[in-house]
């Protein structure tokens, strides 16, 4: 089951849901909408090594917007610092963002509960488009969980993206072992 808009605001209330900045209209009768931060990044390196950390470079947004290429990839971040501590989010794309053939995520839309910080976005395009910091990315989508949460993922001693910043974070799969 997918929270409604009413209970969406229910666990506001409770604490156990948190989303700020928080605005009335950008809650739909079962998501919220999420809006593009006004950085991006991209990776230094062109060949990227699972095993190292890559480093990325930020750049901000400038008014006039800026346009995303075909077969290159961006990192941004939500505008939105949100807080989970019940349910699992899931953040998954406006149609509005894909007919513009923006994908804003390649594999990460589900969070864990606990999950505490901005969303990095992993965006992509199928053609040039101009996107522009405050636009609608994407929309935010909560399930309960069913049982308790042992070890929540902010409390989590290995948590690589916990408390995550309103930039974008690149991967840290070079934490892992393997």
């Amino acid at each position: 089951m997918i929270l409604s808009d009413e209970r969406i605001l229910e666990e506001m209330k409770k604490g156990t849901i948190k989303i700020a900045p928080y605005e009335r209209e950008s809650l739909g009768s079962n998501s919220y909408d999420v809006h593009l931060g006004k950085w991006l990044a991209t990776y230094v390196d062109e060949i990227l090594d699972a095993k190292k950390h890559n480093t990325i470079r930020y750049f901000e947004i400038p008014e006039e917007g800026f346009v995303l290429l075909p077969n290159h990839f961006y990192l941004g971040a939500t505008d939105e610092y949100t807080e989970t501590h019940a349910h699992v989010p899931f953040l998954e794309g406006k149609s509005s963002t894909g007919r513009l053939g923006i994908d804003i995520h390649a594999t990460a839309g589900k969070g864990d509960v606990g999950f505490c910080g901005n969303w990095t976005l992993e965006i992509s395009c199928k053609q040039p488009v101009r996107i522009y910091k405050g636009m609608p990315i994407g929309q935010l989508i909560y399930f309960p969980v069913d049982g308790d949460v042992q070890v929540k993922y902010n409390s989590k001693a290995n948590a690589k993206y916990s408390g995550q910043p309103n930039k974008p974070i690149e991967s840290m799969m070079w934490k892992n072992k393997f």
